[in-house]
């Protein structure tokens, strides 16, 4: 359904429907087909019976049934006759449940910290945090959160969810995707639900004219929690003015520029029940369009794979710096022991001088650079929240002694794309070049078709994007993935037609060039095909 098995929260009025035939035999072919629809929000109701239709297509099939209502749920079944009149039996039940539709329908207020100085440049994270009573027998529970910036939830303590970078890059000033996860498992009598909230795109640094906050000065946090009860009944939790919030260990995190972690600033159990939050303010309510929520439609970011450095090298100027052995993006798992208040930091590059020396001017304006600020003597395990970097080389630096192979991990991190097509030959140079292309798609497909994913840039160049697409096809389902993008083409397609340079638009260029706005035409060809 819409590229996705039983997907949550979805806000496409009549989805697409997908399915393959499996068969022991040869040369089955689908003739035709028959969908059925069924309303799980009322016992199992019949919405929609399409009768039997005489195609052989099995991909994107409409519904055609009533209207479908704010979080409703339901469930699809197929069945289908082959080239020998044959019928198969009902597919096993699939399902599909529809996102908050109506703007009304967001009971949740945007919040922030109101004391936050107006400053310049990278501010820190900002944490959020309620309690909750949830007594009753619980039949299903969703969450419905964005922000404006990136966030991380936690319900008791505990990760909501591995997805990376949500709510997701779009133009913000036309479309902000909120994510639905269902944790009717993780909900207690009591409860605590909270957030970290950083930067981002919304207000980080981005272009490369030191540009910060494009899309706005303050980041917020806006959750809806919808809990059914077993006998019938529904309660609503949301963020609101009773919530509390306040700075944590996360001085500064940004795309850019990388992450400050002071660990001596760590406050324990902050996320979970109990927590004495007197020292927090009350969140600052503010006003931001609800109307710009919309459900995602993309592939999401996941950290896809781990890679164990090759080796230690100490380089002709005495830096000592590990060499993964593959140009990656993400970032690594630091392991380290120290005094309290040692900081270690960590660079990154792509490539090594012709001397041998760690070589980052190709990053330009880019930091790049993760410092973590040791807060006890025993083991600390460390990894970022809201930055990323494009390297194979990682210099550490403030090591009381000296560093060993498993020491970092580097953790690899891409929209979660379904391999498609693969390649092998005989000439291991070609077969080489194929790893690069395919490390280069995992490198730059971020959310958003990037450029590059290590310097100050990481933009939607949308003549990039195009000439790539049928490459990018061919390696990986990119359908859900080009799908999200393109609709930020058409938010930010200029009023007299012209295509931006890079989508999002950060640039505010004039645009309309050949071969970039060719974009508009190519990459929806492409998914077609």
């Amino acid at each position: 359904c819409e590229y996705q098995t039983n997907p949550l929260g979805i806000d496409v009025l009549k989805p697409r429907l997908s399915w393959q035939i499996v068969s022991a035999e040869e040369n089955v072919l689908q003739t035709a087909y028959e969908i059925k629809v069924t309303d799980q929000t009322a016992k199992g109701q019949l919405l929609w019976n399409s009768g039997k239709v005489n195609s052989a297509q099995s991909v994107n099939l409409t519904y055609e049934g009533p209207a479908l209502k704010s979080m409703q749920r339901v469930a699809w079944q197929v069945r289908v006759w082959d080239n020998k009149n044959k019928v198969s039996a009902w597919s096993a039940l699939a399902t599909w449940e529809m996102g908050i539709l109506e703007p009304e329908s967001w009971k949740a207020s945007w919040i922030t910290l109101g004391s936050e100085p107006n400053v310049l440049g990278s501010k820190p994270c900002q944490y959020f945090r309620n309690e909750f009573a949830a007594e009753k027998k619980i039949q299903s529970a969703r969450i419905y959160v964005t922000s404006l910036g990136l966030y991380q939830l936690f319900l008791n303590g505990k990760k909501v969810s591995t997805d990376l970078f949500t709510p997701g890059w779009t133009s913000y000033k036309n479309r902000i995707q909120y994510q639905t996860y269902d944790v009717t498992s993780m909900l207690q009598p009591k409860n605590s639900l909270a957030a970290i909230v950083g930067d981002g795109w919304y207000r980080g640094n981005i272009g490369w004219s030191s540009q910060n906050g494009y899309y706005g000065s303050k980041i917020a946090l806006l959750a809806q929690l919808r809990i059914t009860y077993t006998d019938g009944t529904f309660e609503t939790v949301g963020t609101d003015g009773s919530w509390k919030v306040s700075n944590g260990p996360i001085l500064f995190s940004d795309i850019y520029n990388g992450e400050t972690f002071d660990a001596r600033k760590e406050m324990p159990g902050w996320s979970a029940l109990g927590f004495n939050d007197s020292g927090w303010e009350k969140a600052a309510v503010i006003d931001h369009s609800k109307k710009l929520l919309i459900a995602p439609q993309g592939a999401v970011v996941k950290a896809i794979e781990e890679i164990k450095p090759l080796k230690l090298i100490t380089t002709p100027t005495g830096e000592t710096v590990f060499d993964m052995g593959q140009n990656m993006v993400g970032w690594v798992r630091l392991n380290v022991q120290g005094k309290h208040g040692d900081q270690v930091t960590l660079k990154f590059a792509e490539v090594l001088t012709q001397e041998g020396n760690f070589y980052t001017d190709n990053l330009r304006s880019a930091q790049g650079s993760v410092n973590f600020i040791l807060n006890v003597s025993g083991l600390e395990v460390f990894e970022p929240h809201f930055s990323f970097h494009g390297f194979r080389f990682v210099k550490i630096e403030g090591l009381s002694a000296q560093p060993t192979l498993d020491q970092i991990t580097g953790v690899v991190i891409h929209s979660d794309m379904t391999p498609t097509g693969s390649f092998v030959c005989s000439d291991p140079m070609i077969n080489q070049l194929q790893h690069n292309i395919q490390w280069g798609q995992k490198g730059n497909f971020l959310d958003v078709p990037t450029d590059c994913p290590q310097r100050d840039e990481r933009l939607g160049w949308t003549g990039d994007a195009q000439v790539f697409s049928m490459t990018a096809a061919f390696n990986y389902n990119v359908a859900p993935f080009y799908t999200k993008w393109m609709r930020d083409v058409a938010a930010d397609q200029l009023p007299n037609g012209r295509v931006p340079h890079v989508i999002p638009d950060v640039l505010k260029q004039d645009g309309g060039s050949t071969a970039w706005a060719d974009v508009s035409v190519i990459v929806p060809w492409t998914t077609y095909l």
